[in-house]
């Protein structure tokens, strides 16, 4: 299956990053909004189409459903029969979820139907072509899988895992970027409390973090191991590593992604 028609039912932050990344590939696209002047700004900046989620649902390949998962159960009653009918004249469509805690088997219940589905976790950074979007799917063939990520591909790196394991994943991944600007900002603020200009601080702090990023994706190397090529005996950086030590620095990010993960299952619920 060939997707080049695709449909965005929500335009949020996500929806609206990944409706940029299929843009670069495809114009052949529809958003949709609650609050439709969302919908219509966004479609003007792509020249692509706006309209409503039932003519979406109607005749679009791929149907992105990204929306909360408090309103997934709204919004798939409003479609499911218009979904059901195309699924009996067998018009091939597949539903794309990103709702955080929300499995495949509840998005086919809310549905009324065992659809093929894709569930995606991405990540902001799929704005700008970063992201790491991890995926599983049911009902779905391995080349409709190959041709999703194709046509998605402008939105960063896809990872195929356990649907068991997307939760934990995503509190790595999804919220992990919100864990790092916090750490970008501080590394600027003890910049600036040094004299360094505010600029100068934030450039220097988040493209360190890219490049300590990039070290390790193409290194191979163990995260440990290249914090200890950092410190030399008696040296500043080992002493700068203990302070984060003493206040917790580690604890305090593991906590996070667990507590992450744990209100990403109570969403599920």
């Amino acid at each position: 299956m060939d997707f080049r028609k695709i449909a965005f039912l929500g335009c949020g932050n996500m929806g609206s990053a990944l409706a940029r990344a299929a843009a670069k590939r495809t114009t052949n696209l529809m958003l949709t909004n609650r609050t439709p002047a969302k919908a219509e700004a966004l479609a003007q900046e792509l020249g692509v189409e706006c309209g409503g989620n039932e003519s979406a649902a109607r005749s679009y390949d791929l149907l992105f459903l990204g929306v909360k998962p408090q309103i997934m159960g709204e919004v798939l009653q409003e479609i499911a029969p218009i979904l059901r009918a195309r699924a009996a004249r067998q018009d091939r469509f597949i539903l794309v979820s990103m709702a955080a805690g929300v499995p495949i088997a509840r998005i086919r219940a809310l549905a009324e139907g065992d659809f093929p589905v894709i569930r995606i976790m991405p990540n902001t950074p799929a704005a700008i072509g970063e992201g790491m979007i991890l995926t599983c799917a049911e009902g779905v063939t391995d080349e409709e899988l190959k041709s999703f990520t194709e046509v998605m591909g402008a939105a960063g790196r896809f990872d195929f895992l356990p649907e068991a394991l997307i939760d934990a994943g995503s509190a790595v991944s999804g919220c992990g970027p919100a864990f790092v600007y916090p750490f970008i900002e501080a590394l600027a603020d003890g910049a600036v409390a040094c004299g360094l200009p505010r600029d100068k601080a934030q450039l220097y702090a988040a493209q360190t973090l890219v490049g300590a990023a990039r070290l390790v994706l193409e290194s191979g190397q163990h995260p440990g191991a290249l914090k200890d090529a950092v410190c030399s005996p008696g040296g500043s950086t080992i002493q700068g590593v203990r302070a984060l030590e003493k206040g917790g620095f580690r604890s305090c990010v593991q906590e996070a992604v667990i507590a992450a993960y744990e209100r990403t299952k109570e969403l599920g619920k």
